[in-house]
Formats: C-alpha cells, structure tokens, sequence
C-alpha cells in the first residue's frame, strides 16, 4: 500500500482494535458464520444454536413456496440481470413484484431497489434537496441518516418518540419538510405512534416517510406495517419497506403516489446507477408476498407476536430488564418481534453474549454506535416456529445470566476490557 498515512490512521482507528481484540479471544459476537439455513436452529461455525439474532420474522426465508419462486426466476432468467433497472436491469418479475406491493399497501404503485438500505438512500434523498428540511427521529436507522445526508438538506433531530419535541421543530421550519421516522425501530423494538405524528404532520403541510423495513408483513390486519395497525396508512406520504426481513428474501421498496415514486424513478441515484437485484431474490419477495395475502400468512404473524409476547413476559417474571411494550391507540399494548435485554454496558454486554453462545443461544449483540454509549444491549427476535421448550430455556438462561439476583459474569481478558473501554470513534 503507497499511503503510509492512511495505514496509520487504519492502525490506530479504536473500532478497528477493538474489532482485532475481539477476534483474537473469541469474544467477537460479530461476523459469525452461518452454516445452514435461516431457521429457528442453526448450525453457527462449530455448534448448533437456538436463532435469537435473525431477523426472519415469518419463517419464510426457508418456506417451500418462497424456494419455489426463487428457483422458477434462477430457471427462466439466470443468475443475475447484469444491469440498472435504467437501461437492461428491470424484467418482468420487477413490474410484477411492484404491482402486488402496489396493490397490497392500497397506494397507487411501487418501486423495488436491491436493497432495504437502497431504498431509503435513494427514496429520501430523491424527495429533498438543498433548501429543504428534513425532521428525523433520533433512533432512526443509519441508512435514514445516511439518506438526510445524501440530500443535502437541512437536517434536525428531535429526541425518540417524542411528538411535542417533533411539533417544536415543525413549527419553526418553512418551505418543504418531510418527517421520517421509523415504524418499527431495530434496535429497541418499539413502535413510534404514528398517529400523532401523522396529525402533526397534516396540521404543518409536512410530508411523512415511514421506514416499515421491521414490521412489514408483521403487523395489521393485511400485515403491512405499523401504519395500518395505526390506521393512518393513507395520511403517509412514502411507505418504505425491506424484501430481506419478514417477507424472507432481499431487497426493498417504496410504496406511494405516481407522484413519489416517479420522483423516485427518476432521482434516486441508488435505483438508478446499481445492479437491479437477482431474479432469484425478486422470484422470492413475489412468492412471500403473495403468501402473506393468505390464512397461513395471518397465522405465521399471529404465531410470531404471540411467541415475541411469551418471551418478554417470561424475561419478565426472571427478573431481566426489558423495554416495555409499545402502547396501541385502543388502550392495548404490543410486543413487536423484537425483545431487546437492557445490559448497558459494553464489557457485560460482550461476555453475557459469550455466555449465551457457549450455553447454545445465539442473540445479537448491540453497542455504541448502533446504540447510545450507554444503551448496550441483547437483542432476541422470535420466528413463529420457535417452541415454548426453546423459550423458556432461553428465558433460564438470561435469567441466570442477568436476572436480578445473578452474580457477576466471568472477567473477559484485560485486553478485551481495555478495547471495549477506549473512546470510539463514529
């Protein structure tokens, strides 16, 4: 490599380190390899663990129907378009894939990109420009902060969930605003209420983006998304949704008026000047989304939440910190298939996944920066064919772990301490 200074700032990068030292003990709850499908077990390097990390809500990402339209697309159209969906990328499967998302959100069409991450780019930064102002929550996903940036607008902040704070904003923004908050967050597991910030938003002339990436196909009567359970889907100006994480393949979309997503054909740099996704994965998002138009559909997400419902309480009744569920405009609450473990400490964090790990569980492990510096946490998200059994050991083993009466983990080796410790750069 010619740039030594480069290689100096690579070196002495604390994430980087951290990342090394991690590695070199075994203590590394990332980049774990996974050696069969994505299903309620799964062989992870050189054991076979319960799945708590994966986003595979619905348990479609191995269902024979989803298979089945993933290897009829590979057959007819090969293994990839070659392409951006501009010139020679787009084929059939995409016209036919945007016009069932079209039809199930109720919005006029849909526009597919290759990835859930793509999407709010491309859709978000397409939308705003120089001069506008875009409110975004605080907890919103990267690549919604990455879009804000794209776009060159004006970006504010308003604290997590807070619809007074949102409206403060509002109130002193002029020209064209949009709101973009999540429907479901990532990391913590809890719903925004999109009907407040809905009605905030009509009563300031600001346009609302809603990423639904975690709850599509999870929740509302036709499962597609937070804004139906609320009610308020039509009040959404865009309605963002990820292939790759209920509906079991890769990919997302944008949902909305020929208006939005035009503006999106036609600006969004990341629908423009990528690869259109694989035949392979577009056969498969079609299939699942037919699939959740179904009686088996509405079950696998019944089964889901009542699963996510199950483990919480029973995180509950051990003693383990949890978020609480995410209060419902009718006076009832959910608990999204997201359960997050407050650990709040980095060093805890790891080894308690560490111990997870060696007793069969495998959990995602959540810290600064993905979190708040002390918001360190054990992210577990259920599939509907997770058993009562698998609960409920997972449930004794956090419970020992880190219930309120369990002693003190083991000390991980000084040197994973002294990384975990050091100051680290975004």
């Amino acid at each position: 490599m010619s740039s030594q200074r480069m290689l100096d700032r690579i070196r002495h990068d604390k994430r980087i380190w951290a990342h090394r030292v991690l590695t070199k003990h075994d203590q590394n709850p990332f980049f774990r390899v996974m050696k069969s499908v994505n299903a309620p077990v799964v062989d992870v390097e050189d054991r076979s663990v319960i799945m708590l990390g994966s986003n595979n809500y619905l348990g479609l990402a191995d269902h024979p129907l989803v298979r089945a339209g993933a290897a009829a697309a590979l057959d007819k159209y090969g293994a990839t378009v070659t392409g951006s969906r501009l010139l020679n990328g787009t084929i059939s499967l995409h016209t036919e894939l945007e016009e069932a998302l079209a039809d199930w959100h109720g919005t006029e069409q849909a526009l597919v990109f290759t990835t859930g991450y793509q999407a709010n780019l491309g859709g978000i930064s397409a939308l705003c420009g120089v001069g506008d102002t875009i409110i975004v929550d605080s907890a919103a996903h990267a690549s919604i902060y990455d879009a804000c940036r794209l776009s060159r607008a004006t970006i504010r902040a308003f604290r997590h969930n807070r619809v007074d704070l949102l409206e403060e904003k509002l109130s002193r923004s002029t020209g064209v605003v949009m709101v973009v908050v999540d429907g479901l967050y990532s990391m913590h597991g809890d719903l925004a209420p999109l009907d407040e910030i809905a009605a905030v938003c009509e009563k300031y002339d600001a346009a609302l983006f809603v990423d639904e990436a975690h709850s599509v196909a999870v929740m509302g009567a036709k499962r597609t998304g937070a804004a139906e359970l609320f009610g308020i889907e039509d009040d959404i100006d865009a309605r963002m949704g990820c292939l790759s994480k209920g509906l079991g393949s890769s990919g997302g979309f944008v949902a909305g008026s020929k208006d939005i997503v035009d503006a999106m054909r036609v600006h969004a740099r990341t629908f423009l000047f990528t690869t259109a996704g694989v035949p392979a994965a577009l056969g498969a998002a079609l299939a699942s989304v037919q699939l959740m138009q179904t009686e088996e559909g509405a079950e696998r997400a019944t089964r889901t939440l009542a699963n996510a419902r199950y483990l919480h309480d029973g995180l509950v009744a051990a003693g383990v910190d949890v978020h609480a569920p995410s209060p419902l405009p009718d006076g009832t609450d959910m608990v999204s298939p997201i359960v997050p473990v407050n650990v709040r400490d980095d060093l805890r964090t790891v080894n308690t996944w560490r111990k997870l790990w060696d007793a069969g569980i495998f959990a995602s492990a959540a810290m600064f920066p993905a979190v708040a510096r002390d918001g360190a946490l054990l992210r577990l998200c259920v599939q509907p064919d997770h058993t009562t059994t698998q609960l409920d050991y997972v449930v004794e083993k956090m419970g020992l772990f880190l219930g309120e009466n369990s002693p003190t983990p083991d000390s991980a080796p000084a040197e994973v301490g002294a990384a975990l410790a050091a100051p680290a750069s975004v």
